[in-house]
């Protein structure tokens, strides 16, 4: 089986609403996958937009998902209580921070990467970053799946 990842707010290569970026109300989209392997032990997920100026800028990385999990809520990165845990972006924040492309920089593409892991937790502080936690999640990849919103100021 093949794992997904989908989100009700946009579909894979569409227009981010508004609300999910810095020029709205900067709430992290609502996610949901299927089709994580049965060894699965936890998710980890990072958003990546590779068109920005400077290189690819990390907006977001969630880990220590739980592995009973099948989604995030709309801004779960907000929620109250234990969970999964947020890295530093690369705006400084333990938390999403959604698309700010440059005015008139052209269509940016913002990537959500989720990975199935075998291990059940990765044992990183916050302030590791989001490039520092991706980096040790690869090397306990079961299986991965993307979906891509796209965004543009004028």
């Amino acid at each position: 089986m093949t794992m997904t990842l989908t989100s009700p707010a946009f579909a894979d290569g569409e227009r981010m609403p508004d609300k999910y970026t810095r020029l709205g109300e900067n709430l992290m989209p609502p996610l949901k996958w299927g089709g994580a392997p049965e060894e699965a032990k936890s998710f980890a997920l990072i958003v990546e937009d590779p068109d920005a100026p400077s290189g690819t800028f990390r907006h977001c990385g969630v880990f220590n998902i739980p592995k009973e999990w099948n989604q995030l809520g709309q801004s779960a990165d907000t929620a109250p209580g234990g969970g999964p845990r947020f890295s530093e972006n690369d705006f400084g924040n333990a938390r999403y921070d959604g698309p700010q492309p440059p005015k008139g920089h052209g269509l940016h593409h913002y990537r959500f990467r989720l990975a199935a892991l075998d291990v059940p937790n990765l044992r990183m502080p916050d302030s590791a970053g989001v490039e520092a936690m991706w980096k040790e999640a690869r090397s306990h990849i079961l299986s991965e799946t993307s979906l891509t919103g796209t965004f543009d100021v004028h």
